[in-house]
C-alpha cells in the first residue's frame, strides 16, 4: 500500500468494512462516508467464505496429523515435515483467519501492539509453511542424489531440530512488525493491514527475501530431483529385465511418484500466494494503480485456500493417508453409532469389522 495515504482515511467515521474500500484509502476526493450497499455485498460473501476455508483447513488439517499418529506406515521423515506443515495450515483456519476477519473490521481499535500481533499471525504461519516445504525439498533431493548417506543425515532426530529452526525463524520474521518496522497507526485507531504493516516490508523483506528466494530454490531442487530420476530409469530400462532390475525401476517410479506429488503441493503453494503478492507489490511500486476490490478479495481468499487443499491432495493422491483417512472416518462413525444406539459393549451394526483395520493400522 502506499506510503502517503489521504488524510480521511484517519477519520473516525471511517465504516467497519473500511479496510476492503480500496477507493477510500487512495482516493482523497471521496469521503470516508458509510460504503454503498454494492460495496458490502463482497465483504459479506468474504467472511463467510473465509469461514468455510477455516473449517475445512482446521479439520483437514487435523485429519492428516492424526492419520500420521494412527498409522505408522505412514510415520517418516518426509511426513514429519508434512505434519509440520499442516500444523501450520491447521493454525491458519484456527487463527489466522478469525484475525483477518477481525482485522477487515477495523477490530482491535486503539490497541496497536494487539493489532500487528494478530497480522503477523498469518505472515508467521506463511513462512512456516515456506520453510516446511523447503525442508521437505531437501529431504527429497538427499534421498535421491545421496541415497547411500540418507539414514545418516535424515534421521527423526535431525529432522525434528530442522521442524524446530523453521519454525523459529518463521516466527522472528513474522513478528519483525512488532520490533518497530510498521506503520503509525491512524487517528481512528483502527486496525486496518494497509495502514500498520509497512508494505516495503512485505514486499522487499517477506515477499522478495523470504517468500520468491526459498520458491525459487524448491523449483530448481525439484528440477534436479526429476532430472537424476529419469536419468535413472533410462539406465535401468537399458539394462535389460533382471529381477534387480525391475526392482530398481520399481523404486525409481516410487520416487518420482512422491516427488511429482509433493512438487503439486509446492506449485499450489505458489499459485495460491503469489497474486496477492503481486497485488501488494503493485500498491507500493504503483502507487496510482487501481486494484478492484473484487480482485483484492480473490486474492486474499485464495491464499488462505492453499491451508485446505493439501489434505484433499493426500487422499486423492496417496493410497496410504487415504486409506487411513477412511478408517478414521469410520471408527469415528462407529462411535457416534453406538452412543446414539447407547451400546458400550461393542461397535454400531455393519462396522464390526473396521475396529480390526484400526488395530492393524495402529
Amino acid at each position: 500500500m502506499p506510503e502517503n495515504l489521504p488524510t480521511s482515511a484517519n477519520s473516525s467515521s471511517t465504516s467497519p468494512f473500511y479496510p476492503f474500500l480500496p477507493e477510500l484509502l487512495w482516493n482523497s476526493s471521496i469521503p470516508p462516508t458509510h460504503p454503498p450497499p454494492d460495496l458490502e455485498l463482497p465483504n459479506i460473501v468474504y467472511m463467510v467464505t473465509e469461514v468455510v476455508i477455516a473449517t475445512l483447513s482446521t479439520l483437514g488439517n487435523l485429519l492428516v496429523c492424526v492419520a500420521v499418529g494412527f498409522n505408522r506406515k505412514l510415520r517418516t521423515v518426509t511426513n514429519c515435515f508434512l505434519v509440520s506443515l499442516a500444523v501450520a495450515d491447521m493454525c491458519v483456519g484456527a487463527l489466522a483467519i478469525p484475525c483477518a476477519i477481525l482485522t477487515s473490521m477495523g477490530v482491535p481499535q486503539h490497541n496497536l501492539y494487539l493489532c500487528l500481533l494478530m497480522l503477523s499471525v498469518l505472515i508467521t504461519l506463511t513462512q512456516s509453511s515456506i520453510f516446511s516445504l523447503l525442508a521437505i525439498a531437501v529431504e527429497r533431493y538427499i534421498a535421491i542424489l545421496q541415497p547411500f548417506r540418507y539414514c545418516v543425515i535424515m534421521t527423526p532426530r535431525n529432522a525434528m531440530v530442522v521442524i524446530l529452526v523453521t519454525w523459529a525463524l518463521a516466527f522472528l520474521i513474522g513478528l519483525v512488525p512488532l520490533m518497530g518496522w510498521h506503520k503509525q497507526p491512524p487517528d481512528s485507531g483502527y486496525c486496518l493491514f494497509v495502514l500498520v504493516v509497512d508494505m516495503t516490508y512485505m514486499v522487499y523483506f517477506n515477499f522478495f527475501a523470504c517468500v520468491l528466494a526459498p520458491l525459487v530454490v524448491m523449483f530448481i531442487i525439484y528440477a534436479q530431483i526429476f532430472a537424476t530420476v529419469k536419468r535413472q530409469l533410462r539406465c535401468v530400462a537399458a539394462a535389460g529385465g533382471a529381477a534387480g532390475v525391475k526392482g530398481r525401476t520399481a523404486g525409481a517410479n516410487r520416487e518420482l511418484k512422491t516427488a511429482t506429488l509433493l512438487f503439486l503441493v509446492l506449485f499450489l503453494f505458489a499459485a495460491c500466494w503469489v497474486p496477492l503478492h503481486i497485488i501488494n507489490c503493485f500498491l507500493l511500486l504503483c502507487p496510482g494503480c487501481h486494484v478492484p476490490l473484487e480482485l483484492l478479495l480473490a486474492a486474499i481468499i485464495l491464499s488462505h485456500a492453499n491451508s485446505a487443499v493439501n489434505p484433499f491432495l493426500y487422499a486423492y493422491k496417496m493410497t496410504t493417508f487415504r486409506n487411513t483417512f477412511r478408517a478414521i472416518l469410520q471408527c469415528f462413525r462407529a462411535q457416534e453409532d453406538m452412543k446414539e444406539h447407547g451400546s458400550t459393549t461393542g461397535p454400531a451394526p455393519g462396522t464390526g469389522g473396521q475396529g480390526g483395520q484400526g488395530r492393524k493400522l495402529s
